[in-house]
């Protein structure tokens, strides 16, 4: 029997400072789309998804959270929280994104977001973060179908 759809609901994964933690936040995004079936989203939304987990524990140092909502049955929003306060591009600026030169080692995930995501963007959380933790940003994405 197909699952039905659920137009909208939304989950949150913390995440400890552990170099498994984005592994296992991908599976939990493939199996909650798959629940919900949305499977047609989950390759972008992984994709997308390990680009902001990658950031968030790269330059983090605590914990951090996943959150998928879904926005109707055809779009989804995938967002992380984490406690360094810093917005990079594109998420807080308009300015272009080149991209990577063949080789490098860093500079693909802002281009990926550009090229994939239907619609992102990224806040600085200013006072008590949402685990009681001090600020941080939230920097989040959209898929959709």
């Amino acid at each position: 029997m197909p699952a039905t759809v659920s137009p909208s609901w939304a989950y949150s994964l913390q995440l400890p400072q552990d170099p498994r933690a984005p592994g296992l936040a991908r599976q939990t995004l493939r199996s909650v789309l798959r629940t919900h079936a949305m499977s047609e989203l989950a390759e972008t939304a992984e994709l997308l998804a390990g680009e902001l987990l990658a950031n968030a524990y790269l330059y983090s140092d605590g914990p951090y959270t996943l959150r998928l909502r879904a926005m109707g049955s055809t779009r989804l929003r995938v967002s992380v929280w984490d406690s360094n306060p810093h917005i990079p591009a594109p998420f807080g600026a308009d300015a272009p994104v080149a991209p990577p030169q063949s080789g490098a080692e860093r500079g693909r995930g802002l281009f990926l977001v550009r090229a994939y995501a239907a619609n992102w963007g990224g806040y600085p959380l200013g006072g008590t973060g949402l685990y009681g933790d001090a600020g941080g940003k939230l920097l989040w994405v959209e898929v959709r179908a």
